[in-house]
Formats: structure tokens, sequence, C-alpha cells
């Protein structure tokens, strides 16, 4: 066993479980219950045609987890047709960079988008990251595949599973992660329907 698996196991005593049994209990609705300003981004994106797949502290959430988050993270397919439909679907909603110093010039548009990758936003209906790429998973066509299908807030939308999760958490290791990582794997070991631990090569 390598120091990370180390750190994790001992970061799994801390997890309460009977948090973890009772969240794998909830249909996906009750769980997302806890989560404020995801229901209108998901919507917006799906009735715009955008492709794009849930990950992030929200995909945890629609998985189980307990674990509260601002912002909803999705990785975006980057084709210009794709771009284009997201960028009128948030458009009326005032994207701007979060954390960007007043006065700095940004303009939500295919432009800036090809330009760039991964954008932090708030808008007038909370925090999203549009990544053009996850760490340690690729873009959204690598991610495809490791998605399934989800009813969220009554908007069908593509989630990343479990062991992707851990991945990119692994893949940035911060003090913060081990916490979201043993309970990442607490919950796919005892979901009824356990994938295969993911690689921590």
């Amino acid at each position: 066993m390598n120091s990370i698996d180390e750190i994790i196991e001992l970061y799994k005593r801390d997890v309460d479980v009977t948090m973890i049994d009772e969240g794998l209990k909830r249909t996906v609705d009750e769980r997302m219950q806890i989560l404020d300003g995801a229901p209108e981004h998901l919507r917006i994106l799906a009735d715009g045609e955008v492709e794009f797949i849930v990950v992030g502290g929200v995909a945890a959430v629609a998985h189980g987890s307990a674990r509260f988050t601002l912002a909803v993270d999705l990785v975006y397919r980057r084709n210009r047709e794709n771009v284009d439909r997201l960028v009128k679907a948030l458009s009326g909603h005032k994207p701007r960079l979060r954390g960007a110093p007043n006065g700095f010039a940004f303009q939500f548009d295919r432009t800036h988008i090809e330009a760039g990758l991964n954008f932090r936003l708030a808008t007038n209906l909370g925090w999203i990251d549009l990544l053009g790429e996850l760490c340690g998973c690729g873009k959204y066509e690598d991610l495809l595949p490791l998605s399934d299908l989800t009813d969220l807030y009554g908007t069908q939308c593509r989630v990343a599973n479990l062991d992707t999760l851990i991945r990119t958490k692994i893949a940035l290791l911060r003090p913060k992660d081990f916490e979201a990582i043993a309970e990442l794997e607490l919950l796919r070991d005892r979901s009824p329907s356990p994938t295969p631990p993911a690689s921590k090569s």
C-alpha cells in the first residue's frame, strides 16, 4: 500500500458511514435538494441543447455525497456548434469571471471561449465552472463513456461516474481532496452495484 492509499484510509476512519448509507438510500432527486442554483443552470443548458457532463460537487451529490457545493462544474464539448449554443444559453444571465478585478475586460462569446479552456463564472443564477478539460480525465469526448444519463431536477444530464470523480481528485491531490476521495471511495464501495476501484497511478 502506498502513502496516498494510507492517507485516504486514515481519512475514511473519520467519515460518518451512516450518512453514506442514508445518502445511498435516497433517490437522486432527494439527494439534490441540498443544493441551490444548480437546477436553473442545468435546465437552461439542456433546453439550449448544450452538450455537457456534470462533474465536481454536483455530480458527487447525485451519487450520494453529503458535501455542499456552491458551484456547478461542467465539462463542455468544445466544437464550434456547441460553444455557440453555450454562449446563447448563458449570455442573458450576466456571465462574468469569478474573482476577476473590477473593470477586467471579459466578453462571454465564442472568441473568448475558444481562446481559453476553463472558466470560473459568476452569473445571476449562481456560480458555474465551465471546463474544457477535467484534470486527470481529459475532455468531453474522453469523459463521454465514463458518464451516465441521469435525471437531475427533471432534466436529463450526463453525470460523471464515481471512478471518474475519484480519478480527478487524485490527479489534483490538494490537501482538501483527501477527505473527498475517502467519501467517494466509500460511496463506491458501499453502493449496491460497486464499480471497480480507480487506478491511483
